[in-house]
C-alpha cells in the first residue's frame, strides 16, 4: 500500500494582526517557504492543490477562484474543502493513496484580524429559528454552558481549566510564534473575572494571522526529495451532529476521528505509543475535553494528571508544547495547520528550545462554536 508522507512545511505568522499584509501574501510566503523546504517547483510537480476556507471567515463566496496565483496553481486541479486544515490533509492523503496524485499540496490561512463582526459572523452557524435569535447573547455564552455542564459531568472545578492556561501561556514563551504567551498562573487565571460566566478572558484563545502550507507526497516521490519524511499514518474525522442542542457536550466528534485515525495508524493503546500531541485548546476545558477524547487520560483524572506534570513539555505526555491556542492564538480554519505544523516540527527534530523527543505525534482540531465537527491525525518519523 503506497505510504503518504510530509516533505515540505511553510508558514506565515502568527501574529495577533497583520496590517501589513493581505491575505494572498500571507498564503504566498507559507507556499514558497514549503516548497523551497520539499524542493519542488509547484507548476511543474505538485498534481492536486487543496485549500481549506470557509467563505463566512472571508467575506466573499466561491473562494478557491482565489487561490490559484499565490499558489502556483494556475490552471492545475485546485478545489476548496470548506473545513479545518486537517480535513485538507485528509482530502490530499486520499488523492495520494488512490493515485490521483503523487505530490499534493493542502493550504490554510487566518486572516482574523479582518472580521470587525467575529460574534456576529459565528451565530450565521446557529440554528436560525431557535437559537441565532436568543437576544443579544454572544455565541461564546454556548461554550461558557458546555463548560459548565462538561465541569459538572465531570466533577472538574476551575483549577483544572486554571492549570491548562498556566501550562500553555508558559510552553509559549519558548515558541518565537507565540503572540499570546506569557508568564501566567494558575492563581491569575481563578482571580480573573468572568468575561461569558464561567469563562474567563485568559481561558480564551484570542485570535490571530497566519497561513501554513503542507507539501505531501507518495512514498516514492518522498523518498526522493528528502531523507526525513514524516509519514501520515491515520487520519479521521467526524461530524456528531448539526444542532447545538443536540450534541454530548464531550467531544464525540474527536473521539470519533480519533478512532477511525487511530485505527488506520495501528495504534491500541493511545496513551502508551503517542509521544507527543498537540489539540485543540481555544478554550482551555476544551483541551482537557479533546484529552479525554483522544485516550490519552482516563475520563476524571487529567486534573490530577496535570497537577503532577504529565502532560507538561518534560512530562510523560506533553500537550501542546506549541503553547497551544491559547499563546499562538485562534488561527481559524488554519488551527490544525498550527498543531500539525508543531508535530511535523518535533518529529524533524527542528522544534528550537521547545523541542522534545517524539517518534510519534497526533494533531487534533475542532471546528470551533458551534459545531460537533473535527479531525485527527497521526504522524510519525
Amino acid at each position: 500500500m503506497t505510504r503518504v508522507a510530509v516533505v515540505g512545511v511553510g508558514y506565515s505568522g502568527f501574529n495577533t494582526n497583520t496590517p501589513d499584509l493581505s491575505w494572498k501574501e500571507l498564503m504566498y510566503e507559507a507556499a514558497v517557504r514549503a516548497y523551497e523546504d520539499a524542493g519542488i517547483n509547484p507548476r511543474r510537480d505538485v498534481d492536486s492543490f487543496v485549500t481549506c476556507a470557509e467563505d463566512f471567515w472571508e467575506g466573499f463566496a466561491i473562494f478557491d477562484e482565489f487561490v490559484p496565483d499565490q499558489l502556483g496553481a494556475v490552471l492545475k486541479p485546485t478545489l476548496t474543502v470548506t473545513a479545518d486544515f486537517l480535513y485538507g490533509i485528509a482530502t490530499a492523503f486520499m488523492h495520494i493513496k488512490s493515485g490521483l496524485a503523487e505530490i499534493a499540496v493542502v493550504e490554510a490561512h487566518s486572516k482574523a484580524s479582518d472580521i470587525l463582526t467575529f460574534g456576529n459572523v459565528m451565530k450565521f452557524a446557529f440554528d436560525p429559528v431557535w437559537l441565532r435569535p436568543i437576544g443579544k447573547a454572544h455565541p461564546y455564552y454556548f461554550a461558557a454552558l458546555e463548560k459548565s455542564y462538561y465541569s459538572s459531568l465531570r466533577g472538574y472545578c476551575d483549577d483544572v481549566y486554571a492549570e491548562v492556561v498556566e501550562k500553555n501561556k508558559r510552553n509559549g514563551r519558548l515558541n518565537p510564534d507565540a503572540p499570546y504567551s506569557g508568564n501566567v498562573t494558575a492563581e491569575d487565571v481563578l482571580s480573573s473575572e468572568a468575561s461569558f460566566y464561567p469563562l474567563r478572558k485568559l481561558e480564551i484563545a484570542e485570535r490571530a494571522d497566519g497561513a501554513v502550507v503542507f507539501v505531501l507526497a507518495s512514498d516514492e516521490v518522498a523518498r526522493q526529495l528528502t531523507d526525513t519524511p514524516v509519514w501520515v499514518d491515520g487520519i479521521g474525522w467526524w461530524s456528531e451532529t448539526s444542532n447545538y442542542d443536540t450534541m454530548s457536550f464531550t467531544a464525540e466528534y474527536a473521539r470519533k476521528a480519533a478512532e477511525m485515525a487511530y485505527d488506520m495508524a495501528g495504534i491500541e493503546y493511545p496513551a502508551k505509543q503517542v509521544d507527543i500531541a498537540e489539540v485543540d485548546d481555544r478554550f482551555a476545558f476544551k483541551e482537557v475535553q479533546h484529552i479525554e477524547a483522544l485516550k490519552l487520560a482516563k475520563p476524571g483524572e487529567v486534573d490530577r494528571l496535570l497537577s503532577e506534570g504529565y502532560f507538561s513539555r518534560d512530562g510523560a505526555l506533553p500537550v501542546n508544547v506549541s503553547g497551544g491556542n491559547l499563546s499562538v492564538g485562534n488561527l481559524l480554519e488554519a488551527t490544525g495547520g498550527q498543531k500539525a505544523l508543531e508535530i511535523v516540527l518535533q518529529l524533524r527534530g527542528e522544534a528550537g528550545k521547545r523541542q522534545v523527543d517524539a517518534e510519534m505525534g497526533v494533531a487534533q482540531a475542532w471546528r470551533y462554536v458551534p459545531t460537533a465537527s473535527g479531525a485527527v491525525a497521526v504522524f510519525s518519523r
